[in-house]
C-alpha cells in the first residue's frame, strides 16, 4: 500500500489535527476528500468539501453534513475505492 499524504488543519484556538487522504473527487465543480484519521488500519473517516474559492492560498474545508450530500458522495468514493465500506 502507497503512502498516504497527511494534511494538518488548524481551527481557530485549538490544536492542530492531522488526517491521511484516502481519496479525492471533484463532483458539481467541487472538490471533497476522504480522510482518515489513521495512517493504517480501521479508523474513523470524514468527507471534507473544500470551501475555499478560486486562487486562494490556503485551502478551507468543512466536514460535509447534509444526509443528501453525504450519501451522493460517499457513494462516488465507494466506487472508486473496492476496499471501503461505509456504516
Amino acid at each position: 500500500m502507497a503512502k498516504l499524504e497527511k494534511i494538518t488543519f488548524h481551527e481557530d484556538g485549538e490544536e492542530p489535527v492531522d488526517f491521511y487522504v484516502l481519496e479525492q473527487t471533484r463532483i458539481g465543480g467541487v472538490n471533497y476528500i476522504l480522510v482518515t484519521d489513521v495512517e493504517e488500519g480501521d479508523g474513523d473517516a470524514l468527507i471534507l468539501k473544500d470551501m475555499s474559492g478560486d486562487g486562494e492560498e490556503e485551502s478551507v474545508f468543512t466536514v460535509v453534513s447534509d444526509d443528501e450530500e453525504l450519501s451522493a458522495v460517499a457513494g462516488v468514493f465507494q466506487n472508486m475505492m473496492d476496499d471501503i465500506e461505509f456504516m
